[in-house]
């Protein structure tokens, strides 16, 4: 490879600008969570979460080739922004916590995400195209933003909850459990309108519960039960 074509234009694509969006979206979020704006933040993780699906389409419609792995480098490093570091901030800035046992805990569980996260996108890096299935291997990581995100937003939020939520999608992210993709239609545009809902500004709340942050909520956690429970 000679140095010329090296320039930043001989790699870039569409597509990859979207996957810059996504790491926008997270870092942004990463920004209101340390002023401690977690509802926006939550947002924009989940607003990261339309940018991360929206790459892969645009690659297939204009037939990106990447033989040199540029675009799945560039959307692995976005994801863990949006889906690794954002939610773990999120979650460690959301609990007040004072010096002490339980502060320490906050702290390895934030950790555990990320470090979990970095896992699980490695890995795919290395397998993807060299074994013979369609289905994501680990919970896919972008869920971890969808569950903290959705779940802070519902109005039920719980330290306690959440953590233990955080430690369970961690651990699935680098396991060998196999997650069949999404291809129910009409469940996929119900939850699109479920986060499109979100991100307006509009309320739908019933005794000061978010009901479409609920709702998106107990769909991610079904299909992480369901799967474990085929298992």
């Amino acid at each position: 490879m000679k140095i010329e074509s090296t320039n930043m234009k001989s790699f870039i694509a569409l597509s990859d600008i979207i996957s810059l969006l996504n790491m926008a979206s997270g870092f942004l979020s990463i920004i209101f969570s340390l002023n401690h704006e977690f509802s926006i933040a939550a947002v924009l993780m989940i607003i990261a979460i339309i940018f991360d699906s929206a790459d892969g389409w645009v690659a297939r419609k204009i037939n990106r080739q990447d033989e040199l792995g540029f675009g799945k480098n560039i959307d692995s490093l976005s994801d863990i922004v949006s889906f690794g570091v954002a939610p773990a901030v999120l979650l460690y800035g959301s609990i007040n916590t004072t010096p002490g046992i339980f502060q320490i805990i906050v702290t390895l569980v934030s950790l555990l995400i990320v470090v979990c996260g970095v896992l699980r996108l490695t890995r795919y890096n290395v397998i993807s195209g060299k074994i013979d299935t369609q289905d994501f291997i680990g919970f896919p990581i972008p869920s971890m933003s969808l569950i903290i995100g959705s779940f802070y937003l519902s109005g039920l939020y719980n330290p306690y909850v959440a953590i233990l939520l955080s430690i369970i999608v961690s651990l699935l992210m680098i396991s060998n459990i196999r997650y069949p993709k999404f291809d129910n239609i009409p469940v996929i545009a119900f939850s699109f309108l479920l986060i499109i809902i979100l991100i307006l500004p509009i309320d739908i709340i019933l005794f000061n519960v978010n009901i479409p942050a609920v709702l998106l909520l107990l769909f991610c956690l079904y299909y992480l039960i369901i799967n474990l429970i085929k298992k």
